[in-house]
């Protein structure tokens, strides 16, 4: 890892990210794509090493309360985290200025800050978002390598249900001719009713594939997947969103899963779920007393 001193943390819609890069290995991962312009070697993370400061400066500087979204760009819980402690900073101010979080990861050591997140919920709101792809634990092994397995995802999911905090899952990417079937869909939410999610998110079942994504995700299917390669070629070419044939399919489980157990699942609902922020919280909180 690297590090910079960043000029800016919050971008416009209230995003931040502290790191720029992952160490999860994930074969699909969109990050690697050349648009983003990434001047080191994915593996070598960029750390904002002022990250925490800047986002003080920010947080005081608001004249309203909002959501605070981490999470969608690079995980706030890679390896370096472990060390660093720059999430766990970045929470504390979020809490100590009674914000709200919306915090995207794959990883368990989001439990390590789980005494922030319930704080946070109580002061304002936490929704923690949970990405779920492989049900089989072997296979998610491979296509996630370098983090926790789906079944100790779940496990994440349930704790945060025990401590109050809502979750939203992403189901996405799904691997076409790998793991995009009706076994896989139907394990991950069966996974997602029993954690009693707030929303699931997902795009349609596929995966997307772009110039320098794209490189790293069919070297990754040459070493796993002999052959598959081909068959990609074949059916997709160099298309950048890659549709399983199983995609109606599949999502019209998603969508009645969901329906039945109220659910979210519309992708706006569910970003406008995330967005909102609840303006009454501390005197719904107060009237209780």
């Amino acid at each position: 890892m690297h590090f910079v001193e960043a000029k800016g943390i919050l971008s416009a819609k209230n995003g931040m990210n502290i790191y720029r890069g992952c160490t999860h290995g994930c074969i699909y991962c969109d990050g690697r794509s050349t648009c983003y312009q990434m001047n080191h070697a994915f593996e070598d993370i960029e750390v904002k090493i002022n990250a925490p400061q800047l986002l003080e400066e920010k947080l005081r500087s608001k004249r309203k309360k909002c959501m605070i979204g981490t999470g969608a760009m690079c995980d706030p819980y890679m390896h370096c985290e472990e060390e660093l402690k720059l999430t766990r900073k970045c929470l504390e101010l979020i809490d100590k200025y009674e914000f709200g979080l919306s915090i995207q990861t794959k990883s368990d050591r989001i439990l390590r800050d789980l005494d922030l997140l319930k704080s946070i919920n109580r002061k304002a709101k936490c929704v923690v978002e949970m990405t779920l792809t492989t049900y089989d634990d072997k296979l998610c092994k491979i296509i996630e390598p370098n983090v926790c397995v789906t079944s100790r995802r779940f496990e994440v999911l349930q704790i945060c249900k025990e401590a109050g905090i809502p979750t939203v899952v992403w189901i996405d990417p799904i691997l076409p001719f790998i793991n995009d079937t009706r076994e896989n869909i139907e394990g991950l939410l069966k996974y997602c009713v029993e954690a009693q999610c707030k929303g699931i998110m997902t795009f349609g079942i596929g995966v997307t594939l772009r110039e320098g994504d794209r490189e790293y995700f069919y070297a990754a299917l040459d070493k796993h997947f002999p052959g598959l390669r081909s068959k990609y070629h074949q059916t997709y070419g160099y298309a950048y969103e890659l549709n399983s044939p199983h995609n109606e399919e599949l999502m019209q489980i998603v969508s009645e899963t969901c329906k039945m157990h109220h659910i979210l699942y519309q992708p706006d609902k569910v970003f406008d779920y995330l967005r909102e922020f609840p303006e009454n919280k501390g005197y719904e909180q107060l009237t209780l007393f």
